[in-house]
């Protein structure tokens, strides 16, 4: 019996490869192989996002905070490529300096994050990169890479997980522990700091938030960074952009103040 279910896992799997196939990335506009369809992209992070949460010690019990954070993400969500995407933000207790996408819309932040960073236009800078990440299905493509799809779709469409598959409880330790690529991270940095400047942000909101990092991570490791570029790449790249094609950033919303008291309360 659990050779016939393996076997469905593996049949299941490469039914729903043959129906992917390639899917254009709305970001950079190339066609990439992508083996879960976009259909499933929510289900995945409706199935998981509870767990998730849970992993990540909870939500924060501020509804003040969680719709400061909300209102922020949904601004750059409304200036995206994907403005008819559901996002979903979410502000949990974990001490780490880290961030989460799940496909579909499902974004977590830690306290970690919120209680290093400084201004409004830097979480802007946070939620960006990591919606980026959402609307490229990067979460997706690395999901479907180091789990297989397979697993992940039978266990997200059945209330009974088959035999010999991880727990729930098992999968959502390995999606905490994707990895994107560095080509993927960059375009996330890039796109990002585009999405922060038309939702009216200061770009170099995102160039503060690498420094910040780069300064804790002398002191302790940082599960935000840990494949990405170098911090010290990123900020040069990032400085690169903001000059050549946003030198004139006066006006553009940092919210120190709105920032301080929101995370303060």
């Amino acid at each position: 019996m659990r050779n016939c279910n393996k076997l469905a896992l593996v049949v299941f799997g490469l039914v729903l490869c043959i129906c992917a196939g390639c899917a254009v990335n709305p970001i950079t506009g190339q066609e990439e192989l992508m083996l879960i369809p976009r259909n499933q992209d929510v289900l995945i992070g409706q199935k998981y996002a509870p767990e998730v949460e849970k992993q990540m010690k909870g939500r924060i019990n501020n509804p003040v905070l969680q719709n400061y954070i909300d209102s922020v993400g949904q601004k750059i969500v409304r200036i995206s490529h994907r403005p008819d995407l559901e996002f979903h933000f979410t502000a949990v207790e974990d001490k780490s300096l880290n961030a989460v996408a799940l496909p579909g819309g499902y974004i977590f932040i830690t306290r970690g994050m919120l209680e290093s960073l400084q201004t409004e236009a830097q979480l802007a800078s946070i939620l960006a990169h990591e919606i980026s990440h959402v609307i490229a299905r990067d979460s997706a493509a690395a999901m479907s890479r180091e789990i297989g799809i397979g697993i992940l779709l039978s266990a997200a469409t059945s209330e009974k997980i088959p035999q010999g598959v991880l727990t729930a409880a098992d999968l959502t330790r390995q999606i905490l522990g994707l990895r994107y690529s560095r080509t993927d991270e960059q375009e996330a940095d890039l796109a990002g700091t585009d999405y922060m400047v038309s939702a009216g942000y200061n770009p170099y909101g995102i160039v503060e938030s690498m420094q910040i990092l780069l300064n804790q991570q002398k002191t302790r490791p940082i599960e935000f960074f840990s494949s990405h570029p170098a911090i010290e790449n990123r900020i040069e790249y990032l400085n690169r952009k903001i000059q050549t094609k946003y030198y004139n950033v006066s006006g553009l919303r940092v919210g120190k103040e709105d920032y301080q008291k929101a995370v303060a309360e």
